[in-house]
């Protein structure tokens, strides 16, 4: 079986975070990713965008609300999101990801984190 784990905490931006919260942040992720990793239960793990980049994709009256977030260059997303099952009910969140650990290390822009 697998499980997704979604770790919410404020968003803050770097400056109200100051560089030692941050490089604290950092390495405690990366020490936290590498004993999943370690452990041999870690698919994937990524840093999310903040929430204000997010689209979010609802279903209502046979229309398909897009709503918030940045519109360029999602459209193959925002497609499959509509195509989701749970859309009937639910929303999607359509959100780019921002950084990724993958090959026993951090991926992408550091300063996206």
């Amino acid at each position: 079986m697998r499980y997704t784990l979604l770790l919410h905490y404020p968003e803050m931006s770097p400056d109200e975070l100051g560089p030692d919260a941050i490089a604290e942040g950092m390495r405690a992720f990366d020490e936290y990713a590498k004993a999943l990793d370690a452990a041999g239960v870690l698919l994937s793990a990524e840093v999310l965008q903040p929430s204000s980049a997010s689209t979010t994709v609802r279903h209502r009256d046979g229309q398909l609300l897009v709503q918030d977030g940045p519109f360029a260059d999602l459209d193959a997303a925002l497609d499959w999101a509509g195509r989701a099952p749970s859309v009937e009910w639910g929303a999607v969140e359509v959100r780019p990801g921002a950084t990724h650990f993958a090959d026993g290390a951090w991926q992408g822009a550091p300063g996206a984190r």
